[in-house]
């Protein structure tokens, strides 16, 4: 009996300690599993990892700027905390990162593989890609196969979704060969092709055509494969299961109020539509005449709170920087001002670059303060062009035709598609202020569009060295500056 009691007392001790340490066992492991998500709200920083280049994040005018920082910038706000940016080189430092629990995310325009999937959670898409085969045709006679590829020198950033695809056509065809680098950028890449050390690369579409301007002699072999889909990615852990959870809401809420169609559009778009002979033509006009009235239109910018970049690309369009310009109907100056404009604007002479300036800037501030409060940034700059271009009136008749038409009369997308409607009697003759060449304000606010991006990809083109490690306050202004603005 004595014997069976010591028995029962062990057993009792034994699973009393057997089940203290299964407790201890599940509450550490709840403990290590945690939250990311309330963990990063807890910080008050958002630690995101990501690639020097012109469509993830560079430094411009000391400003951070590009595609992928202001989709972190605003994701940081929606999270009401701040963004730490860390930047790394190369694809198998951003995993290495990741593995390493260095940041919460990976924004480094990161293509969705099944491989990748089995070490880490991706968020959702934000964006589809096609993979470019491109050669300089300077160097280089046509290629448009795989077949013109073999026995060429082919270099690609290694750990990519584009060595899956120059292995998917090795199969097909066994001689084709490559040579892939983990410590290469995309910009690299592109001057290896311009400099002739390299015959052929791959680049995603976006790359493509946010430096196409400036390799002019580049060509677009073939688009090889099915589209990729770019998504933020993370490490692979219970604890982001909120997060990804927050990420969704937010790619809901940026789809559906059109800031993420304007954001793409803002970085990438301009680049698919800008002919060759208009990039060339304001690429020299940048070489000779710039220089002599750069000056001045930073002065101008500084005085009225403007980025010098975009009144040097309105001063472009207007005139090509010439301060003596005069059209057939008597607009005259650097920012082409009517007699009566400049006498209300208090412009003396409008052959004076500064006063031409002064008072392109001061019309411009002007319509921009005049437009409905409804209309956000950066649509409201391209609302304010507009206005420049055919005047207020009949730009608030193209809003009123979007609306009657089921659009949104605050987007400049849904606008933009309205304004050649202005031609047509059906739609003019009962409107306010009439009849307006519409087509041409939506193709005015294009070039302008189109040339500050060159203005700001030309400066990042000679920009080399990655930005430092930066973290940014969530500040409305600087979400503007990052996201929204120009």
């Amino acid at each position: 009996m004595l014997a069976s009691q010591k028995t029962l007392r062990f057993l009792a001790i034994w699973l009393c300690t057997a089940c203290f340490l299964l407790i201890a066992g599940l509450t550490s492991g709840c403990k290590e599993s945690g939250d990311n998500l309330q963990r990063i709200r807890d910080d008050g920083v958002l630690r995101v990892l990501t690639r020097n280049g012109s469509t993830t994040y560079y430094e411009t005018q000391g400003a951070p700027a590009g595609f992928e920082y202001q989709l972190a910038l605003a994701f940081a706000s929606h999270l009401n905390v701040k963004l730490e940016i860390i930047p790394v080189v190369g694809l198998d430092e951003v995993f290495n990162s990741l593995a390493d629990d260095r940041a919460d995310i990976a924004a480094a325009g990161l293509s969705i593989t099944p491989a990748r999937q089995e070490s880490l959670l991706f968020g959702p898409s934000y964006l589809s890609v096609k993979q470019f085969f491109i050669y300089n045709r300077d160097v280089n006679s046509r290629m448009s196969s795989a077949e013109d590829l073999i026995g060429k020198q082919i270099r690609v950033i290694g750990n990519t979704a584009h060595v899956d695809q120059l292995k998917d056509l090795q199969r097909d065809h066994p001689a084709l060969s490559w040579a892939e680098s983990r410590d290469l950028e995309t910009i690299d890449l592109l001057e290896q092709l311009a400099e002739g050390q390299i015959d052929a690369t791959i680049v995603n579409s976006t790359e493509y055509y946010a430096n196409r301007a400036f390799y002019p002699s580049f060509r677009i072999a073939f688009s090889a494969g099915k589209p990729r889909k770019l998504a933020w990615a993370m490490a692979a852990t219970p604890a982001n299961a909120s997060l990804i959870k927050e990420m969704t809401s937010f790619f809901k809420k940026i789809n559906e109020n059109g800031k993420l169609a304007r954001l793409i559009d803002r970085n990438f778009t301009f680049n698919e539509r800008q002919t060759f002979i208009s990039t060339q033509t304001f690429l020299q006009m940048k070489e000779d005449r710039l220089p002599d009235v750069k000056g001045i239109i930073e002065q101008v910018a500084i005085e009225y709170d403007l980025d010098w970049r975009l009144l040097a690309a309105i001063s472009y369009q207007e005139s090509h920087w010439d301060a003596a310009a005069r059209s057939p109907t008597g607009v005259r100056g650097m920012m082409m001002l009517t007699r009566s404009t400049a006498s209300e604007l208090q412009v003396d002479d409008r052959l004076d670059p500064l006063q031409s300036l002064r008072g392109g800037a001061r019309y411009y501030k002007k319509l921009y303060s005049r437009l409905p409060p409804g209309i956000d940034v950066p649509d409201r700059s391209w609302f304010a062009l507009a206005a420049y271009n055919i005047g207020l009136g009949h730009v608030e008749d193209a809003r009123v035709i979007t609306q009657q038409r089921g659009g949104n009369p605050n987007l400049w997308n849904d606008v933009r598609e309205n304004l050649p409607l202005l031609r047509q009697q059906k739609w003019y003759k009962p409107s306010k202020y009439g009849y307006a060449r519409g087509d041409e304000a939506a193709r005015y606010v294009r070039n302008i569009r189109d040339y500050y991006s060159l203005l700001t990809w030309d400066e990042l083109n000679r920009y080399r060295v990655p930005p430092p490690r930066i973290v940014s306050d969530y500040l409305p202004a600087e979400l503007n500056r990052g996201f929204d603005a120009l």
